[in-house]
């Protein structure tokens, strides 16, 4: 019969393990003139900040480009094609001056150099799809029709991938979203919004949909263009020996009670469970693997967990207290 474990909280204001770094990619280092932008027509294949990396492919003959570009540009007034790489609020999310802007075309990818939890990412309209959107043009309906009763919507759909595999969890986020029956509730989104990432855990890359009500016979009529910012990712450094394997299974994840690890490698050590700041929440000397941890404590949030195993060896995970 397995044993459950009634762990003590341990609040230790002062002391931090350090086993997290959070990072935050603001596309700041770019260095770029207002209203300019980069397009990829250098051919350099996309765009490298810390370990975010935004794929760009760049077609000569046309001057056309599908993926990332990086821009400073202001213009929030100017409707239709050739205004494609600005975002309606006229600057980077907190007032900074540089984002990235995606043309969509199936679905757009960052890519995240090392083995990390994304945080947070700030999403906004392009003046492109905005003005679209809230006026119609040549190609697009104006959302909501004449009567402003029409249920259209702009939708971002956000995926994740981790060791080359697409995870379950999706978030969705509307751009707009006209589907109210009161149609003083219905909105285009106009000014930075941050979404929480965290759901996804440890993820490699990130992967962005774009779905429209408004479609027609060569697909969505809607510009697929909407902009980024403020990439937050939570890195936890690992030490050589942890255990990266399957063998080992922290579940169940996202968990409202207790947790419990499963493992075929991992010996018995000491447990230990820390914040987002590094900070030390809970701590036991001698876990029994297969024990039960009871969590209920925990305020709602993400947290990490480590095992210092009676070996020497090292494995961390984190885990979602709803």
């Amino acid at each position: 019969m397995k044993r459950t474990l009634l762990i003590t909280c341990l609040l230790i204001s002062m002391a931090t393990l350090g086993i997290t770094q959070v990072e935050t990619t603001d596309l700041e280092s770019f260095n770029l003139e207002i209203d300019t932008f980069l397009n990829g027509s250098d051919f350099s294949g996309g765009f490298s900040e810390n370990r975010i990396f935004l794929p760009n492919s760049y077609e000569d003959t046309y001057g056309s480009w599908s993926g990332w570009s990086i821009s400073t540009m202001t213009d929030t007034e100017t409707a239709g094609f050739t205004n494609q790489y600005s975002c309606i609020s006229g600057s980077g999310a907190n007032g900074s001056t540089h984002y990235a802007t995606t043309f969509v075309a199936g679905e757009s990818y960052l890519l995240i150099s090392e083995d990390v939890i994304p945080q947070k990412i700030s999403i906004n309209n392009s003046t492109y799809a905005y003005l679209s959107m809230l006026n119609g043009d040549s190609f697009a309906k104006k959302f909501g029709g004449e009567s402003g009763d029409d249920p259209d919507f702009f939708l971002l759909t956000i995926k994740a991938y981790a060791n080359g595999q697409l995870k379950q969890d999706s978030l969705d986020f509307y751009l707009a979203d006209y589907r109210f029956t009161d149609n003083s509730l219905d909105y285009i989104i106009d000014e930075w919004t941050e979404i929480d990432l965290s759901l996804f855990l440890r993820t490699d890359s990130l992967t962005f949909n774009l779905s429209s009500s408004d479609n027609g016979a060569f697909g969505m009529n809607t510009p697929g263009y909407f902009c980024i910012d403020d990439i937050i990712i939570d890195d936890i450094l690992y030490s050589q020996n942890n255990i990266h394997s399957t063998t080992t299974n922290l579940y169940p994840n996202p968990t409202v009670e207790r947790l419990q690890i499963e493992s075929t490698t991992l010996n018995d050590g000491q447990l230990t469970i820390y914040d987002q700041q590094g900070q030390v929440i809970m701590s036991i000397n001698e876990h029994m693997i297969g024990d039960e941890i009871d969590v209920r404590a925990l305020s709602q949030g993400q947290y990490y967990i480590e095992m210092r195993a009676n070996d020497n060896t090292r494995w961390v995970d984190s885990f979602i207290k709803k």
